[in-house]
């Protein structure tokens, strides 16, 4: 995440939808626009949700990593649309 002048880190390993997206939104409300913040998101229905609701919502995803067979880490820029 380099040049960012803020990042945070989301860990939601484990948390059950819709409950990651819930949290993954709270903490993008309280950032500024142009700051990341990186998700960790299981697999399955928890990485495609919280993908697809951000992104609904104006954010820009700068990346979707798969990191093992079972997580994966998302990278999402606040924007002023959102």
């Amino acid at each position: 995440m380099e040049g960012a002048q803020n990042s945070f880190l989301l860990d939601l390993r484990g948390v059950a939808c819709p409950m990651n997206f819930v949290k993954t939104r709270l903490r993008l409300d309280k950032m500024v626009t142009g700051e990341l913040l990186e998700v960790l998101l299981d697999d399955g229905e928890p990485i495609e949700s919280v993908t697809s609701s951000v992104m609904s919502e104006g954010h820009l995803v700068e990346s979707s990593t798969k990191i093992e067979a079972n997580y994966h880490r998302l990278i999402i820029r606040k924007t002023a649309a959102a």
